[in-house]
């Protein structure tokens, strides 16, 4: 028998909002990179996030090594995506602590 070697279109792929999921989860390719380079292992991440098979994550993380400066520049543009938005969410969103406190006044209140 022979091995029949073939490329593999890595396990990714773009949503609506332009965000990276991996296989068919939800699981956001940040995610995965993140906890690889934080020291998990790929059968860690797949225990964190069940959705996620043990080969998508192999071959997630075999992407982003390959690649790893695009995957990088990606990275940096939605921490900035995300900083932005937790900006502009701050901008209109009243101090939490205030309302806090007050549910925490009137519960001691009852």
């Amino acid at each position: 028998m022979s091995l029949v070697l073939k490329s593999e279109t890595p396990p990714l792929r773009e949503d609506e909002t332009g965000a990276i999921r991996v296989g068919n989860s939800r699981v956001l390719l940040e995610t995965v990179i993140r906890a690889f380079q934080d020291g998990a292992s790929p059968e860690s991440i797949v225990h964190r996030y069940s959705t996620l098979s043990l080969s998508d994550v192999y071959n997630a993380i075999a992407y982003y090594l390959r690649h790893q400066d695009a995957v990088e520049a990606y990275l940096n543009q939605r921490e900035q995506l995300a900083q932005s938005v937790q900006q502009r969410l701050s901008t209109i969103q009243p101090d939490l602590s205030l309302i806090r406190n007050r549910l925490l006044s009137q519960q001691n209140q009852e």
